[in-house]
C-alpha cells in the first residue's frame, strides 16, 4: 500500500502567511519562510503555497518568496495563486516550485490544464477545487471561495483528471477552518471517481480527524493550516501514532 502524506499548507496574503475560517475573517499565523523552514525539519511530506489574493487581485503570484520558501525546504513544494498560463507556472517552477496548483482559471478555461500537463507533464500539474455543499450538491466556487458556478464537484474533478491533471486538491469551504474534521463522504466519492491522487482538505482538528480522512474518506493525503501552524498538532506525533493505527507513513 502506498504511504498516505501530511501536506502543511501556507495560505499567504500581503506577503503573510495567514488563516480564517469557511475562507473568512483571516488572521496572522507567521513568517511564511519560517513555517516552512519548521515543517521541512518535523517531517511533513510535502508542502503546499497558494496566494490566496493573486486571483482577486488580478495579479501573478510573489515569485521571489517562493524563490525565499524553496531555499529553506527539501521536500515537495506546490505553488498556487494567479496561475492562468504556461509562462505563469514556468515563472513558478524557475523559482523553486515541484507543481503548480491552478484553480479559478482552470475551470474558466479548461484547456489550460491540458496547456501545462502537455508542457511539464502530469506530475507538475495540481488542480485545486474550493467546494461548497449547497442543497445536498458541491458546488465549484472561484476567486478564494468568493465566487459560486454551476459546475459540480465531481463532474468538474473528472474532467480535470481527463485533460492531463496528475493530482486533486479539495477544500471543502464547508468545513474549512472549523476543525470539524474533514468532508468525508465527498472524498470518498471523489476517490471512487477518479484514479489520480486526492488531497483532502478543510476541517482538521486533531489526529482521529486525519485517520477519518484516509479510512473513511480514501483520501491519498491530507492537508491542513492552523492546527500546524498553532502547534496544536505536531506532525512527527501525528504520522507516528497513524502508522501505529494502520495508515501507511514516511517516518
Amino acid at each position: 500500500m502506498l504511504t498516505k502524506r501530511i501536506i502543511p499548507c501556507l495560505d499567504i496574503k500581503d506577503g503573510k502567511t495567514v488563516k480564517g475560517v469557511q475562507f473568512e475573517n483571516l488572521r496572522d499565523a507567521g513568517d511564511p519562510v519560517d513555517l516552512a523552514a519548521r515543517y521541512a525539519k518535523t517531517g511533513a511530506d510535502e508542502l503546499v503555497f497558494l496566494d490566496i489574493s493573486a486571483t482577486e487581485e488580478k495579479r501573478k503570484t510573489l515569485a521571489k518568496l517562493v524563490e525565499r520558501v524553496a531555499a529553506t525546504i527539501n521536500i515537495p513544494f506546490t505553488v498556487g495563486g494567479g496561475v492562468s498560463s504556461v509562462e505563469d507556472a514556468s515563472n513558478l517552477l524557475y523559482h523553486g516550485a515541484d507543481k503548480v496548483a491552478i484553480n479559478s482559471a482552470a475551470v474558466k478555461r479548461p484547456a489550460l490544464i491540458d496547456e501545462l500537463a502537455s508542457s511539464f507533464g502530469n506530475q507538475c500539474v495540481v488542480v485545486a477545487i474550493d467546494a461548497k455543499q449547497m442543497e445536498g450538491v458541491w458546488k465549484v466556487h472561484l476567486v478564494g471561495g468568493k465566487r459560486p458556478t454551476s459546475r459540480s464537484l465531481f463532474e468538474w474533478a473528472q474532467e480535470a483528471e481527463q485533460r492531463g491533471a496528475g493530482e486533486l486538491l479539495f477544500t471543502s469551504m464547508n468545513h474549512d477552518g472549523t476543525k470539524n474534521g474533514f468532508a468525508n463522504d465527498a472524498l470518498a466519492e471523489l476517490s471512487e471517481r477518479v484514479n489520480i491522487p486526492v488531497i483532502a482538505s478543510g476541517g482538521a482538528g486533531n489526529i482521529v480527524q486525519f485517520k477519518e480522512a484516509f479510512t473513511i474518506g480514501k483520501a491519498d493525503a491530507a492537508l491542513a493550516a492552523s492546527v500546524f501552524h498553532f502547534n496544536e498538532i505536531d506532525i512527527l506525533k501525528l504520522k507516528q501514532t497513524l502508522q501505529e493505527e494502520g495508515i501507511p507513513m514516511r517516518i
